[in-house]
């Protein structure tokens, strides 16, 4: 028996009708029921989930504000997209634009929208593009028929500017020259060529060499513009670039190197192939190292106003003089370091002014920030000893202050220990009777102290010691030669100490002692080399 279900001969009958086709009493035919699934019969709210498509209208206006801003930005974008997909239609838009402003009588703008501009721009888009070229010719062509124009109706300074553009527009040489003489005859003979050079003959002979309009110089070179072959006027150029520099010379063995400087550098740019010329640059150079030379050695002796004076006349003598700049830092310094002594001795408005002299020099001078701090610090300690206090309870408190400053001296606490040293506690009676004799004559007894303690500690190499005992030897015994003398050696020292530290790498260190070895003597002796080995070497790191 075959397991194959047989095939039924009608298969159009309906469902559970009677295989015959015979059909039922009432003509209804009645499905049977068959295989089911339990799902049919499941309620409601356990059936699978059929997705539900609803109608949601935003989604199409999103969808064409979305198509809206695309196509915005293709019509803002157009140009550029253009340039950049067929630059040739970019240069054949600016040939069009340029051949329009051509015939507006636009030939050049600041703009860029001038047909010399645009057909330049054509041209570097397309370097092989004849048109662009034909058209900066058809321009340099246009500029010389309204230079042309010009000249006839007298407007001479834009004739000028025409005959310039038309240079530039590679126009034929010898139309641009014709043109351009026939201007200059033409502004000779309206300008009175003779009445200027008369009036320049008569300026000469006055001594009104330069300085305005009237006067030589001027006069001849305006004749010179107009015709630049005038014998008359080459000739009296000459004589009187010549008094210039006699009068320079005159100035430079007066001493008077800005002015001297002034007058021949006024030769040089009249012309820089007068004959005398290089003499006089060789003159004005030789002085300005004398002056500078000068300088340096008032600034080692302490005279600041000379050394201040000498820096500034080499400058102008030699404005690129790097030298005479780093002598002016040196005098700014040594300004800021006499601010400082000022403020050790409570002296706060002569400190305040060498602060305002060395400020007005150069606020760049590393010393100006260290004699800040120091004069801040003095106030400060004389507001804590109470100088206002009144005069009977501050002469008590300085009477005690001595007492204790002589017993510290007895034990040997000349400098140290900090606050209870005989230094400290002079300092403090000095903070509140800085013109006490018996105060001053205190300080004087500790001096030799000082000295003693900055020898021993610079022969041991304890240099931040020394520099201390530096400071308070400053404080006792002003400034002095013997002074400057030991802040020289100790800057030495600092300079030997920090070319140790840059032979071992050690940068950090080794600028350490350059700024130390700076603030006592900005001009020590290979100061200047071993700052420049140091910034080569931090440069290279």
């Amino acid at each position: 028996m075959s397991s194959t279900t047989p095939r039924d001969p009608n298969p159009d009958r309906i469902p559970g009708a009677p295989s015959d086709g015979a059909v039922p009493p009432g003509g209804r035919v009645e499905p049977t029921l068959g295989a089911w699934d339990p799902a049919d019969f499941q309620p409601a709210s356990r059936r699978p989930a059929v997705p539900v498509v609803r109608n949601r209208p935003w989604a199409w206006l999103v969808a064409m504000l979305a198509l809206g801003a695309v196509g915005a930005g293709l019509f803002v974008l157009r140009q550029p997209l253009s340039d950049l997909l067929w630059p040739e239609t970019r240069a054949q838009q600016l040939q069009v634009d340029a051949a329009r402003a051509l015939a507006q009588g636009r030939l050049t703008s600041p703009d860029g929208r001038g047909a010399r501009e645009l057909y330049a721009a054509a041209l570097a888009l397309d370097p092989d593009r004849n048109e662009a070229r034909q058209g900066l010719a058809k321009v340099g062509a246009a500029a010389l028929v309204r230079a042309e124009a010009a000249i006839r109706a007298r407007q001479y300074p834009q004739a000028h500017t025409l005959i310039a553009l038309a240079r530039e527009m590679a126009v034929p040489r010898a139309k641009v020259e014709a043109l351009e003489q026939q201007l200059r005859a033409r502004e000779s003979a309206e300008a009175g060529i003779d009445t200027l050079l008369a009036q320049a003959a008569a300026a000469r002979l006055a001594g009104q060499l330069d300085g305005a309009e009237h006067t030589a110089l001027p006069l001849y070179q305006r004749v010179l513009a107009l015709q630049p072959n005038r014998t008359e006027a080459l000739e009296g150029r000459e004589d009187t670039l010549a008094d210039l520099l006699q009068l320079a010379r005159t100035s430079l063995a007066r001493g008077e190197l800005a002015e001297a400087s002034a007058r021949i550098r006024r030769v040089q740019s009249a012309d820089a192939g007068h004959v005398d010329l290089p003499d006089a640059l060789a003159q004005l150079s030789r002085a300005g190292e004398q002056r500078r030379t000068q300088a340096d050695a008032d600034l080692r002796r302490g005279r600041l106003d000379d050394a201040l004076n000498g820096y500034l006349a080499a400058l102008a003598a030699m404005p690129e003089d790097g030298a005479a700049e780093r002598g002016l830092l040196h005098v700014a310094n040594a300004y800021a370091e006499r601010s400082e002594r000022y403020a050790a001795d409570f002296r706060f408005d002569e400190a305040e002014a060498a602060l305002r002299d060395a400020r007005a020099i150069s606020l760049q001078a590393p010393g100006i920030a260290q004699a800040e701090q120091r004069l801040t610090q003095a106030r400060q300690t004389q507001q804590r000893y109470g100088q206002r206090e009144p005069s009977a309870q501050r002469k008590r408190r300085v009477d005690q202050l001595l007492t204790d400053a002589t017993q510290a001296e007895g034990r040997g606490d000349l400098l140290t220990p900090p606050g209870e040293s005989a230094f400290d506690k002079l300092r403090a009676a000095q903070a509140l009777a800085p013109q006490d004799p018996r105060v001053r004559g205190a300080m004087a007894r500790l001096l030799p102290a000082a000295r003693r303690c900055f020898e021993e500690e610079l022969r041991g190499n304890r240099l931040r010691r020394a520099r201390e005992c530096l400071d308070a030897r400053a404080a006792l015994e002003g400034e002095s030669a013997a002074l400057r003398e030991a802040r020289r050696r100790l800057a030495q020292r600092w300079i030997a100490v920090g070319d140790e530290r840059l032979g071992a790498g050690e940068l950090t260190a080794a600028q350490a002692a350059l700024s130390a070895a700076r603030e006592l003597d900005p001009q020590a002796i290979g100061l200047g080399e071993f700052a420049d080995r140091l910034r080569a070497a931090s440069a290279a790191n």
